[in-house]
């Protein structure tokens, strides 16, 4: 398994990564152990998780799930060296968290003490703030973005103190490192820029979705990505199970996402069937595992990246590991292209 820097911090992890936001709700507590056991076995060390997860659904009764069986994993195999654990604060919105709260000064300390002791640790290796205070364009907001209404005095004076607070955490040991999630390249830069300014930790890695149909970071987040040493941690790289082709023809299989949610987020639209046909096509012509084409896809940017990647079932991760190490040819990325520029984006 090929392992990548952290940005700047020195930690180092694997260019896969076990996203574990179905903890607690679609795979219950004995698959999910099992799940990290493979994982580890072919070479994984990361593993990624929120405060607010699991999800499908979201809810108060089950909120804080997925990091508490994470810390019951970590509890009870006696391996938390051996992983690189991931988690998020959560941002404004979610109303049975701090009552829907932004993040500020105040709240992360209380956010990040909550982690550890659902994760069973003395420390996490990357804290992650979910989304930005100010709003996002990500998971389908980017149709109607507008940043005119955002105050710019009031978001630096947040990062300010937010870094002051990071900080304070870092020097008590309680986090190594420092990330972002579903953040624009103004936003990053303004993090990194504010840490060269007043001190605090530098952000190291930024969370966005990133596939074969979600290519928002190839442009400026990418020249960033590349300038400024920090990682992509791609999430959906599979675009919720589209790009697997389960959902074609009006499938929708027992126990899939599509049942718990049948727009998957507002991915599904006319057009994206049709391009999920286009990279599928791909794949057979050229004897590739879709699921492996999409995975490696991403691996394969000119920017670091790991991809986080959610199996409900072991035989779905079982499967998803067999493609270590698979890099695409030049013949097959100049064909992803080709169907790109036809449907550049399909939701």
């Amino acid at each position: 398994m090929k392992m990548n820097p952290l940005g700047r911090t020195g930690i180092k992890v694997s260019e896969l990564c076990i996203g574990t936001m179905t903890f607690g709700t679609q795979t219950d507590e004995g698959e999910s152990h099992a799940q990290i056991d493979m994982a580890l076995n072919y070479g994984i060390n990361f593993l990624d998780t929120a405060e607010m997860y699991p999800v499908n659904p979201i809810s108060s009764q089950t909120q804080g799930d997925s990091e508490v069986i994470v810390g019951n994993w970590i509890a009870s195999s006696g391996r938390r060296n051996d992983v690189v654990v991931a988690t998020k604060h959560s941002g404004a919105g979610l109303g049975h968290i701090r009552d829907g709260a932004p993040i500020t000064a105040c709240s992360i300390s209380e956010a990040i003490e909550g982690s550890l002791k659902r994760l069973k640790t003395d420390y996490i290796d990357l804290y992650q703030f979910h989304w930005p205070n100010r709003g996002s364009y990500m998971f389908r907001q980017n149709w109607r973005f507008d940043p005119s209404k955002q105050d710019t005095t009031s978001t630096l004076s947040h990062m300010e103190d937010a870094l002051e607070v990071l900080q304070r955490e870092v020097d008590r040991g309680h986090i190594r490192a420092f990330g972002l999630s579903n953040e624009s390249a103004w936003g990053t830069s303004q993090w990194l820029r504010m840490a060269q300014a007043v001190g605090g930790p530098r952000v190291a890695s930024v969370q966005n979705e990133y596939s074969l149909l979600c290519r928002l970071y190839d442009t400026d987040m990418a020249e960033m990505s590349v300038h400024e040493d920090l990682i992509l941690l791609a999430f959906s790289p599979l675009a919720t199970g589209l790009l697997t082709g389960k959902y074609q023809g009006g499938a929708v299989p027992e126990g899939s996402r599509k049942l718990l949610q049948e727009t998957l987020g507002g991915r599904v639209t006319p057009r994206v069937f049709e391009a999920v046909e286009g990279y599928l096509s791909i794949a057979r012509r050229h004897g590739l595992d879709p699921v492996h084409m999409a995975l490696a896809f991403t691996l394969q940017r000119p920017f670091i990246c790991s991809s986080i990647f959610g199996a409900t079932r072991l035989d779905q991760l079982e499967h998803i590991l067999k493609m270590d190490g698979l890099r695409l040819s030049a013949a097959v990325l100049d064909e992803i292209d080709q169907v790109h520029i036809q449907y550049p984006m399909p939701f």
